[in-house]
Formats: C-alpha cells, structure tokens, sequence
C-alpha cells in the first residue's frame, strides 16, 4: 500500500512538471490542491538555528561591548553583500563592478551564508520571472510563513524545478569568481562566516569563546537571514502598489528600514533593472548610497536606471492610485 502511494505521489509530481513546463508565467498559478512534503532535517536545523539565536541575545548582555558592536558590523557588511552583489549587481545586472569589488562582494556575501552566488541568483531570477505561482520557489500565495522560511523547510513543487532549469545563467558561468565560490563553497564558508567571525573577538580584546559563538555567528546569522526573508514575506503582503496593482509585491517602508533599501518592492518587481530598486533611490537606502559612493570612487560603473516618462506612464496605466502623479492626474 505504501508502494501505491509514493508511486501515486511521483506520478502527480511528474504531472505537475509537464503540465507546467509548456506554460507562460502568467498561465502557472497556485495549484492549492498541491500538499507540501516538509523535510524534517531542515526544519529541526532553523528551529535550532534559531534557538541558538535567541539564546546568543541572552549572551549580549555577559559580553564585551565591543562583540556585539562586531555582529552589527558583520551583519550590515554581509548584507550588503547579498544586496549590493547577489541581487543588484549578479542577479539583475543593474550596473557593472570592477575585479576588486566583485570578489569583495562575493566574499561578503558568503559571510551572509544564504547558499552560494549562484544558487541565490538562480532563485531569484527564477523568482521575478515566476512570481508568485508555483515555479516561484517562495510562492507568497502559499501564505506568509511559507514565503518567510517555508520554503525552506520542504519538497520544492514540480514547477519550481521544471522551470528552474530554463534559468538562463550563462553570464554566471562565464564569471570564474562566481564558479570558484560555487566549487568551494563549504570550505569558504567555514573560514569566512563561521571561524573569522568568532575568531576575531576572542583574539583582539579577550572575548570567550562561548560569547563568541553565539552573538557573532548565530545571533548575526538569523538576524540577517531574517532580514532578508521579510522581502519575500512582508514586502509581498503589505503596502502601496503604485506602480502596478496587479502583482503581490508592495512598497514597504519597514523592510526597507530594515533591508537597507529592498522594500520599495512594487518598484523593484515593476523595473527590476534599475539599480537604485525605488523610484526615490536614496530614500531609507542604504544600498543605493553606497553603490553612488562606490561609483564615485570608480569601482561601480555603467548603472541603470528608468526614465521618469517610463514611470509615469506606468503608474497612471497600472498603479493602484498611491502614487502623488495619480493623485494629480486624478484632479
């Protein structure tokens, strides 16, 4: 009997892939008929993961001063390698960098340890082109949880691997830093998001190991992953659409506070290309900020950005009435 059902199971998963292989992304949807496989291994490690956090904030307050000074910036410096390098220089392609600063990039965002470059960049190519169906690996029609960490936590859908594998990620491959990451990902990790962290204050001012372990590399590391999770959670579920009401994505000022720029999300999704991610780049952005700086200094070059007139004329035809030009095209 048991036999029966796995068989069973497998030849709808197959289904499901074929059924969605051939379709467009508006044509995909939310089968929500589809029951989730949890993968337990996964699960217990973030619930672990987490506690080792919470725990790490207890510890805050028997540490030096100086150690949690070091998470937070650990945590800003990592985020901005996941911001600045995996999604606005590697995934979208929004401007271009030199040597110097792409492998600066990569290695901050392997501190961030949310998989390697290219692995990231697969599934948010994967995301913007699927959004919210289900090729769309953290499908925000499967509830906010799901979007957050769910995802993480079981089987992926047929759809999402069907069309997982049409990503186009030759630019990538062509990138040797980008492959060498990807080829040494697990060592590299080691050294920069687990030793090096917790190294550094034990060594420079006398911290324990113990402090250590947990405020420099647990507590950081759910803070950031967190942080990062709440675009694909929050940031599809609440705020303004000014720019096109007919997709999830929102602009929402508290991720953006939070995710040093990345809430300005209906934009974003609206004009993926543009580097600044929000019509008002600069604006609760951090991110934006500092490629302008590293602009200046000659390491970021070439960025892209949209026109006023394409903006204007995509908000009067598809934004929800928020934004101050439909105001005033409304009077």
């Amino acid at each position: 009997m048991k036999m029966t059902t796995e068989m069973t199971t497998t030849e709808d998963d197959t289904k499901r892939s074929s059924d969605t292989h051939m379709k467009l992304p508006a044509e995909i949807g939310t089968d929500y008929t589809f029951k989730r496989k949890i993968v337990w291994f996964n699960a217990i490690g973030f619930l672990l993961l987490h506690l080792c956090g919470l725990y790490g904030v207890y510890r805050v307050f028997y540490a030096n001063a100086a150690t949690f000074l070091w998470m937070g910036v650990l945590a800003l410096a990592s985020g901005e390698g996941v911001t600045i390098g995996a999604h606005r220089l590697f995934s979208h392609k929004s401007f271009k960098a030199t040597l110097a600063l792409r492998m600066l990039l990569v290695i901050l965002q392997t501190i961030a340890g949310q998989n390697c470059l290219y692995i990231w960049v697969r599934d948010h190519r994967q995301h913007h082109k699927y959004s919210d169906t289900d090729a769309d690996p953290h499908n925000a029609y499967r509830g906010f949880f799901f979007s957050h960490v769910g995802w993480l936590m079981s089987r992926k859908h047929p759809a999402v691997i069907s069309k997982g594998k049409t990503i186009d990620m030759s630019d990538l491959e062509a990138d040797w830093i980008v492959m060498l990451q990807k080829k040494y990902y697990k060592p590299l990790y080691v050294v920069f998001a687990l030793a090096l962290p917790i190294f550094v204050p034990v060594y420079f001012w006398n911290e324990t190991w113990w402090n250590s372990l947990f405020i420099s590399y647990f507590l950081r590391y759910i803070v950031v992953l967190n942080i990062t999770w709440l675009v694909n959670s929050a940031a599809h579920f609440y705020g303004m659409k000014p720019y096109d009401s007919t997709m999830r994505p929102s602009e929402c000022m508290t991720v953006s506070i939070l995710s040093q720029g990345e809430g300005w999300h209906n934009y974003h999704h609206t004009f993926p290309w543009d580097y600044r991610a929000a019509e008002f780049g600069t604006r609760v952005s951090l991110t934006t900020l500092t490629i302008d700086a590293l602009a200046m200094l000659g390491f970021a070059y070439d960025l892209r950005t949209t026109s006023k007139k394409i903006i204007q004329q995509r908000v009067l035809r598809t934004g929800d009435g928020s934004h101050p030009i439909s105001k005033s095209a409304a009077t």
